[in-house]
């Protein structure tokens, strides 16, 4: 029979039933026990409630919903409790040791072509940029290249099928009596940055100290040595009384900052059509200290880099006059001193995106 002592009891029995509740599954079974719309306590309780006397049911009514609302509010309480201490996804442990930020750092040929552009301005270079679709006036006939050269051929060029219109205008200041060369439509990638080196005397008067760095192309397999994309740095001096010893001392100076003090540094007589005496210039191979092995070929030396003094058609093609200037101009390859300075076999790996490789290099 329903009575107050039995609401009573079912609200003790609830309260230690809800004591013993220590996670999520538990109060859900709680919930259902008391709050079932079929079968649960408090809906039995309400069907007892409506079959009491008449003059017992609103006093009944009253304690029934009166523990229904106890019972709801302890399953909210508890509730936030048990999801209070629930862990929480991906939560911060403070006690556990701070994890370290990985910090992305520039590509290694960025840094040896930075540290390489240094060198050069503190000795007073200024850095110039240009197009790297070239035509062939400033790429090859304006360095002293003729048509008949090598390095005009299509398997050395890579040409652009679609021409770029061009209109050659003598520059201010040169010989206004220069013929002017003829069209030129054919459009290359440039094979060097030397190109640069017209377009700057074109529009500038000596004394001039510069270098052009950037990418250049050649129809080359890629192999452990050869890329048809790589980076150059171009280097021009003119000016009155420039010598074969400036040009011998700066390059001697930049070898030894990039490598060591004590590098040696031999310079080999060669030909390029734009300079005149033409050198290659040699380090002492730094894998064997001279003695020879597979690096230097047995020789005890590694080339680095061609240079030579400008020669005076290439004066003659901006407009200066070569009985009162001369200059001389060097062209290092970056991927080249990559490769000795961190001794590396392969220049496709610096392009490979490896994150293994490329990871090993910090400034």
């Amino acid at each position: 029979m329903l009575d107050a002592a039995e609401i009573d009891r079912l609200r003790a029995e609830f309260t230690g039933t809800l004591s013993r509740v220590t996670g999520a599954d538990d109060l859900r079974a709680v919930r259902d026990r008391y709050l079932a719309r079929k079968g649960g306590v408090i809906a039995d309780l309400m069907k007892a409630v409506a079959a009491a006397p008449p003059a017992e049911r609103p006093a009944l009514g009253r304690l029934a919903n009166a523990l229904k609302n106890d019972i709801e509010a302890g399953l909210s309480l508890r509730r936030a409790a048990v999801e209070a201490a629930r862990p929480v996804a991906d939560a911060v442990d403070v006690t556990l040791p701070g994890r370290p930020v990985l910090i992305g750092h520039r590509h290694p040929m960025a840094i040896v072509r930075e540290q390489i552009e240094t060198i050069l301005l503190r000795m007073g270079y200024e850095i110039i940029d240009g197009p790297e679709a070239e035509d062939e006036y400033h790429t090859f006939e304006a360095l002293n290249i003729p048509p008949e050269h090598p390095a005009r051929d299509m398997q050395d060029t890579l040409y652009l099928a679609a021409p770029m219109p061009q209109s050659w205008i003598p520059p201010a200041g040169t010989a206004a009596d220069r013929p002017v060369p003829p069209a030129r439509p054919a459009t290359l990638l440039r094979t060097h940055t030397s190109s640069m080196q017209i377009r700057h005397m074109e529009t500038h008067r000596p004394p001039i100290r510069i270098i052009a760095p950037g990418r250049v192309f050649r129809r080359d397999n890629p192999d452990l040595t050869h890329s048809p994309m790589f980076q150059q740095i171009e280097g021009l001096v003119v000016g009155e009384g420039i010598t074969m010893g400036d040009l011998k001392g700066t390059l001697v100076a930049v070898i030894r900052e990039m490598f060591r003090p004590d590098t040696r540094v031999m310079f080999r007589p060669s030909f390029f059509p734009y300079t005149e005496p033409s050198a290659d210039v040699f380090m002492g191979c730094a894998a064997c200290g001279g003695a020879g092995c597979a690096m230097c070929k047995r020789t005890g030396w590694i080339e680095v880099l061609g240079c030579g003094m400008v020669h005076p058609a290439v004066f003659e093609a901006v407009g200066y006059d070569a009985e009162r200037y001369t200059g001389f101009a060097f062209g290092i390859g970056v991927e080249r001193i990559a490769i000795l300075k961190h001794a590396v076999d392969d220049i496709r790996l610096f392009y490979d995106n490896d994150l293994r490789f490329l990871e090993q290099f910090r400034d």
